[in-house]
């Protein structure tokens, strides 16, 4: 009776499905800040950002598929709104079917065959799209560790030193060294100093 019911639905129905399960993204924390201490983020919030990441990266290579990239990144942790996410200790002891979800996700709408070979593309890591979004995955979290390091998280240093060392493609090295050198907030000093400088400049004309 179920199975015949999933077949009746039609095709705006199983993407309304989709969308509402992809929500759940944003209530599903990460659970490496367990152990960190301090921080928090959603699955979201880490599949967006490495999104972003994955396409400055593709930018950087010139061989790269920029778009196959920045979607590869948006669905790699997609199976998570179903498993949660487990960092490394909790696999020690077991984890639920990632794969297998994503494998479920994509039964249930017309454009799953294309998010499932993303998905499986991304953890073979042999195509040039798939180093560069684990590249991304990693820079992430080295960006989050960055900015709790600032905040006073004096173990967040050596987090940030293992992550590293797992970096693969040459952009990915490169860009690392200027992303623990630079402050999280030096973007947003740039920009207030300079609108400071402009009122300034403004009122003295004025007068």
């Amino acid at each position: 009776m179920k199975k015949n019911k999933k077949k009746n639905i039609n095709i705006y129905e199983q993407i309304a499905n989709f969308i509402y399960e992809t929500n759940i993204h944003s209530q599903t924390p990460r659970s490496g800040f367990w152990f960190l201490g301090s921080g928090d983020q959603s699955v979201a919030e880490h599949l967006f950002h490495t999104a972003i990441i994955a396409y400055a990266l593709a930018h950087l290579e010139a061989k790269a598929d920029k778009n196959k990239a920045v979607l590869m990144a948006l669905f790699h942790d997609i199976g998570e709104g179903r498993t949660a996410d487990n960092n490394y200790v909790n696999r020690c002891y077991g984890r639920l079917s990632e794969t297998k979800a994503v494998e479920d996700i994509a039964k249930s709408v017309p454009f799953g065959k294309e998010i499932f070979k993303l998905y499986k593309e991304e953890q073979k890591r042999k195509t040039l799209e798939a180093k560069l979004v684990k590249d991304a995955d990693t820079l992430e979290w080295i960006t989050t560790l960055r900015s709790e390091e600032t905040k006073g998280n004096i173990k967040a240093r050596d987090w940030i030193h293992f992550a590293i060392k797992k970096l693969k493609t040459a952009p990915a090295k490169k860009l690392v060294k200027a992303l623990v050198k630079t402050h999280p907030d030096s973007w947003w000093f740039s920009l207030a100093q300079e609108t400071h400088d402009t009122v300034i400049n403004e009122m003295n004309e004025k007068i």
